[in-house]
């Protein structure tokens, strides 16, 4: 997260928070990896749980 946003100039720090936690939102759940499969975290978690249903 330091790299993504260490070009970033934010206003406050409300902003800045703000920022992180779409940052989070975005690596925990909406990144493609390809060691799951080229789905993301929520995905593959989603597969999983059916399969073993």
């Amino acid at each position: 997260m330091k790299a993504e946003m260490m070009d970033e100039h934010f206003e406050n720090s409300e902003s800045l928070a703000q920022a992180m936690t779409e940052w989070i939102e975005f690596y925990n759940n909406r990144r493609i990896r390809t060691k799951l499969k080229g789905k993301s975290p929520v995905q593959y978690r989603e597969l999983a749980n059916q399969l073993a249903a």
